[in-house]
């Protein structure tokens, strides 16, 4: 049985194949961008008859650097691909397994793009929603 902090590291761990990407697994009072931050968001449990499947959904909330915008959109962008070396997508579902510690882990979606304003400081960001199933 997988615990969250186990599956959110198993998630951190993949993003983390990605060059020059910071990761976190805990939410950073003062991030330095490029970061993706793996946030646990909510768990639907008894998705089998022995109860022994759950469904967890974090958030990997991904920033950078806004210094100037065209190269922070175009940053962000090479995250959001679904091909290259930068690609959230690949990175997150490059061991779908975490480690051996899940059924499976998708990124189903991403959900938001733009400015993101964390201790007055504006960034640009995105959030993507990730899906594991576990016991």
């Amino acid at each position: 049985m997988a615990s969250v902090a186990e599956l959110r590291q198993g998630i951190a761990t993949n993003l983390g194949t990605i060059p020059g990407l910071r990761t976190s697994e805990f939410i950073p009072d003062n991030p330095n961008p490029p970061i993706a931050i793996v946030q646990f968001d909510r768990a639907t449990y008894h998705l089998d008859m022995r109860n022994g499947m759950a469904e967890y959904n974090f958030v990997v909330q991904l920033i950078v650097g806004r210094a100037d915008e065209r190269t922070a959109q175009r940053n962000l962008d090479s995250y959001c691909s679904s091909t290259g070396a930068s690609s959230v997508l690949l990175a997150v579902e490059s061991d779908r397994t975490l480690a051996g510690k899940a059924f499976d882990c998708v990124l189903s979606e991403l959900s938001s793009y733009g400015p993101v304003l964390i201790n007055d400081t504006t960034y640009l960001g995105a959030e993507f929603q990730v899906r594991v199933l576990a016991s």
